[in-house]
């Protein structure tokens, strides 16, 4: 979905300029996506929201009666989300832990732990036997798992099936779980197998490389009462209304989970969840003409909404015409039909969208880009030129 919703529509319409750039999250929206992904879930299949995708207290909270926790991937991930939803079960992942990171998240009690090293587990070992003692702490062991078949050939983003520094070589699989079942390590539990391998998957490559992981997990010969597939189900920023299956991969989880039974799934989408509930809206401050093209300069720009630098694409877009001109000075209107949007920066790169079919569009006019719910602003590069910080509405 492109166009804004009403409720979102009418608030960027009534911002004062001086209140652009803005993030608006329709948070009826939201909800009611999270309850259509919830509902196509099968039953021992759990759903965890990844706190890196956006991880604004409100959203967090809305999101609560549809997950079943939350996974965090730093120490200070850990204490926001506790903060914001204190109570829910967390799993603290991602590389290069720190001990301090390590000892809060075990004084918070968190809930699990996905190992991606021997030194992670060492370490993991040492703390949990001096500041945890008397409880055991789970542990999901993080595999970078080789995929044979192609199905991370479509990914956008790959973790694992390749060198990577996440998860640990299939090939010391035995002597990590020998630490973790030789008694010697008997305050930690070892839950099950994590195997996050890439993001940008549709479902049914979604679906084959679970089939994989949860395959060679169980072939280990130790028994597991979970295997965490990860997330990265596919958002498409080129085709919005294209949205990734969810009923399709429910079925497939729901068979892939027939054939072993009392095994516990996981899953850990964060874009697929609140991307569409978000736009960055903003307003046209000049449209100029530069060898042949038009471009359109809007307050703001990639150090608030960097996700199309980041990815390299076009963000997609829709104006929203204003009538007002308050000025002496003349309106500056576009006169072809393709229009390419920048930002405020002093850099070529600061482009949200080109060759935008936006024809008359003028100065004053609003400019509200879709798909800003996930790995918008918290990935931005906030303060280059020190321009304002976006305001944040939360409509419903």
């Amino acid at each position: 979905m492109t166009a804004p919703t009403p409720a979102v529509r009418d608030r960027v319409l009534s911002l004062q300029p001086t209140e652009l750039p803005a993030y608006v999250y329709d948070m009826t929206a939201l909800r009611e996506h999270a309850a259509r992904v919830r509902a196509t879930l099968p039953d021992r299949v759990e759903l965890y929201y990844a706190a890196k995708a956006n991880p604004e207290p409100e959203v967090l909270t809305a999101l609560g009666p549809y997950v079943d926790g939350y996974e965090v991937s730093s120490g200070g991930e850990l204490v926001h989300v506790a903060a914001s939803v204190p109570g829910r079960p967390l799993a603290f992942g991602g590389p290069g832990k720190t001990p301090d990171e390590i000892t809060a998240a075990l004084e918070r009690g968190v809930e699990r732990f996905h190992v991606e090293s021997e030194h992670d587990l060492r370490m993991l070992a040492d703390l949990s036997r001096r500041v945890a003692p008397g409880r055991r702490v789970a542990v999901l062991l993080r595999f970078n798992l080789a995929v044979a078949d192609g199905s991370l050939t479509g990914s956008s983003l790959a973790m694992g099936g390749r060198p990577t520094p996440f998860g640990i070589d299939p090939t010391r699989a035995a002597d990590v779980l020998r630490i973790l079942t030789d008694g010697s390590c008997a305050h930690l539990e070892l839950r099950g197998i994590h195997a996050h391998l890439a993001s940008g998957l549709d479902a049914p490559e979604q679906l084959s490389v679970a089939r994989t992981v949860v395959d060679w997990s169980t072939g280990l010969g130790v028994p597991l009462a979970e295997v965490n597939i990860g997330g990265g189900m596919a958002v498409d920023y080129s085709d919005p209304d294209r949205r990734f299956d969810w009923s399709s991969y429910g079925d497939g989880l729901a068979r892939l989970l027939a054939d072993h039974p009392g095994l516990t799934l996981r899953i850990e989408p964060g874009r697929a969840l609140t991307a569409y509930c978000g736009w960055y809206a903003t307003e046209v401050l000049d449209v100029k003409h530069s060898h042949g093209e038009e471009f359109a300069v809007v307050r703001g720009g990639t150090h608030h909404l960097r996700t199309p630098a980041t990815k390299g694409h076009d963000q997609p877009c829709s104006v929203l015409p204003v009538g007002e001109w308050p000025h002496p000075w003349p309106r500056p209107t576009a006169e072809g039909d393709r229009v390419t949007l920048t930002g405020q920066l002093c850099t070529p790169k600061d482009l949200l969208a080109r060759y935008v079919h936006a024809p008359g569009l003028r100065a004053g006019d609003r400019v509200a880009f879709s798909l800003a719910g996930a790995y918008a602003w918290n990935i931005s590069h906030h303060d280059f030129l020190m321009h304002p910080h976006p305001g944040f509405h939360f409509v419903d």
